[in-house]
């Protein structure tokens, strides 16, 4: 079965092995204008003690930051017969201005505000969240790799470099934090508060995968296998956060990214 990259060819993925700051000027400039309309909104929703509307709009803020990475070629998503793969840049210093970018968002909102702190629930850091952070990782990514092994790598994003893995592991695991702070920690946290644990968890892990709809249909043209694969990692983590906290949620996420992205099978 061939693989497919559904990346438009207007814009090649980046294959250097320097930094290359007018790509990433390239980028900003893209989601400027929609950071400044979520700016202003999440500014106006600060008045209201409901934090709702401010998470929905960080989940806004979110989905555009990840999907304006795709047409310039940050990473590269594609499938193999009805298999999901991806791809991030071999270009160290990209993966690490978006490590340490998201991880100083995240932080910034939380420290900025209050009541979207107060519900994250992270668990202790202990050795039973670790091992249950990541098998849930492993559990996440497992099929998608099962499945892989009779494809050729070369049909299904090629390989990896060794030497890039140590910045793919730690921009797995940032980006993820920020990504389940917002979706596990945040809008977990408020639709318990009404809608009662399991389902808060359900309903999380459901717009989870809704939050990939433009991704995989206009972005690309992955299509279902990326829906699929969203909701079922977004309810281990979602089932993972009500257990264990966001910390296991985040390290069972960064961890299947790094599997699936790491081309180690």
């Amino acid at each position: 079965m061939a693989g497919r990259s559904p990346a438009s060819p207007r814009f090649p993925a980046l294959n250097g092995d320097v930094f290359v700051l007018p790509d990433l000027l390239n980028y900003g400039a893209r989601i400027l204008p929609g950071l400044l309309l979520i700016g202003a909104s999440f500014a106006l929703a600060r008045a209201e003690r409901d934090p709702l509307l401010r998470i929905l709009t960080l989940v806004f803020g979110f989905v555009l930051v990840r999907d304006a990475m795709t047409p310039l070629g940050f990473w590269r998503l594609g499938t193999a017969g009805e298999v999901p793969w991806l791809r991030f840049t071999d270009q160290a210093g990209v993966l690490l201005v978006f490590a340490l970018g998201t991880v100083a968002a995240t932080a910034g909102v939380l420290c900025l505000d209050g009541g979207l702190r107060s519900l994250v629930r992270w668990g202790r850091l202990t050795p039973v969240t670790l091992a249950c952070g990541l098998g849930g990782g492993v559990l996440a990514a497992a099929p998608v790799l099962l499945l892989s092994l009779p494809t050729p790598l070369s049909e299904r994003g090629g390989a990896v470099a060794v030497t890039l893995l140590p910045v793919l592991l730690l921009f797995s695991l940032a980006g993820n934090l920020a990504e389940e702070v917002l979706f596990r920690g945040l809008l977990q946290g408020r639709l318990e508060q009404h809608a009662g644990a399991v389902r808060a968890a359900v309903l999380s892990a459901l717009l989870f995968a809704a939050c990939h709809v433009f991704l995989a249909s206009t972005v690309t043209d992955v299509g279902w296998p990326l829906l699929a694969f969203t909701l079922y990692e977004g309810l281990i983590c979602a089932f993972l956060r009500l257990r264990s906290g966001v910390i296991a949620a985040a390290l069972a996420h960064g961890t299947a990214i790094f599997l699936l992205a790491g081309a180690l099978v």
